[in-house]
């Protein structure tokens, strides 16, 4: 009886021994971590798996004593079931590997918005780590400024989307730009909605041009401030005015949302001088204006700044004119006698031949 007892054990001893094919990825718990970071571990086999420090991670300052400790459950992949000396030797990285393979193709999929630190920057580009894996982000997709330098990125948190992912190639693409276009999007519909005539912004001077300046509005929206809200003067140079990259007060004077167009104001403008043109200006007197423009039926002229009247080519000189310049010319001085004024609708009618032959009559040496 006691033979059969010790014959059955003998037979399980032999049949524990016995050959068992392991699955590709096992689990178990951590029996011990060594201080050179070899993990052993309990897999409920004949001989216990051994994780090598470089099966653990690629990253050899890793300490696996971080991350597990005795007793843990880890789950890793089987590399050889038997190293010769009877051990099973495992791979925890590639099961990691596996996991943040998944992780990353989900937040891909998802569209999700990433945010890690700036590695390494160089003349064609960035490289971020996401999930251990290296994302290249070209400087045409940096949201750095063209002729600007890209290493002030260097080390900074930056957000990005994934737009090339090659799983066999492992090629992967970022776009900060992607990001900084959503969110200027959105601020745009956030100031069309609430932007309305009369509202006031400081802006910025983008650019200039013959007709007037386009303002910079919250650095997302552009609207046109023309010439004649600029100043009275119709003949003034708006680059003589402003300048690019000035900081200006600007009002809303018209908004049009279908078509996303926004018309300005300036302040700094000035009072419209036609408001007390009446309490400088009189019928019968008589001022020295400038030639300002020539047209065939006569030649507009200035009084003052934002002032300008007519001198109708019959009242321009005694003789018949077959044209204005016969008399004048663009930029000349003479004196002329205000023959009528009409406030509300801005109009102020000169002569010149009414003071021929008079103390007052003045003309520039043309």
């Amino acid at each position: 009886m006691e033979k059969e007892k010790e014959m059955s054990f003998e037979e399980l001893y032999n049949e524990s021994l016995k050959e068992t094919k392991l699955e590709k990825t096992v689990t178990g718990k951590i029996i011990s971590i060594t201080n050179q970071g070899e993990i052993f571990v309990d897999i409920h086999y004949k001989a216990d798996g051994i994780i090598s420090k470089k099966e653990y991670s690629d990253d050899e300052t890793k300490n696996p004593k971080d991350e597990f400790k005795v007793g843990d459950t880890i789950t890793a992949d089987v590399l050889k079931q038997n190293d010769g000396l009877g051990n099973v030797l495992l791979s925890y990285k590639r099961v990691k590997q596996r996991k943040e393979t998944d992780e990353l193709e989900n937040k891909i999929k998802n569209n999700e918005i990433f945010e890690e630190e700036v590695k390494e920057v160089n003349d064609k580009g960035i490289i971020v780590e996401v999930l251990n894996k290296r994302v290249f982000i070209p400087l045409s997709l940096s949201g750095v400024p063209r002729g600007e330098n890209a290493s002030k990125l260097q080390a900074q948190n930056v957000k990005f989307r994934i737009t090339e992912y090659d799983a066999k190639t492992n090629r992967i693409i970022g776009s900060i730009k992607a990001i900084l276009d959503e969110e200027k999007k959105a601020k745009q519909e956030e100031f069309w909605n609430n932007v309305e005539v009369g509202k006031k912004y400081e802006g910025t001077v983008a650019s200039i041009s013959s007709y007037g300046a386009f303002i910079d509005l919250d650095g997302i929206v552009q609207g046109l401030l023309h010439i004649s809200e600029i100043s009275w003067d119709r003949n003034a140079k708006v680059n003589e005015i402003l300048e690019q990259g000035q900081k200006i007060q600007v009002t809303i004077k018209d908004v049009d949302k279908e078509n996303r167009r926004i018309k300005l104001s300036y302040g700094e403008k000035g009072q419209n001088p036609w408001n007390s043109v009446d309490e400088r200006y009189h019928i019968n007197d008589i001022v020295k204006v400038k030639v300002v423009k020539i047209m065939p039926f006569g030649a507009f002229v200035e009084l003052e700044t934002g002032i300008e009247g007519l001198v109708h080519i019959s009242q321009i000189a005694e003789r018949k004119l077959a044209k204005p310049e016969e008399e004048l010319k663009l930029g000349q001085h003479v004196n002329a006698k205000i023959i009528d004024l009409d406030k509300e609708s801005q109009r102020i009618e000169l002569s010149i031949k009414e003071l021929e032959g008079t103390s007052n009559e003045y003309k520039e040496e043309m």
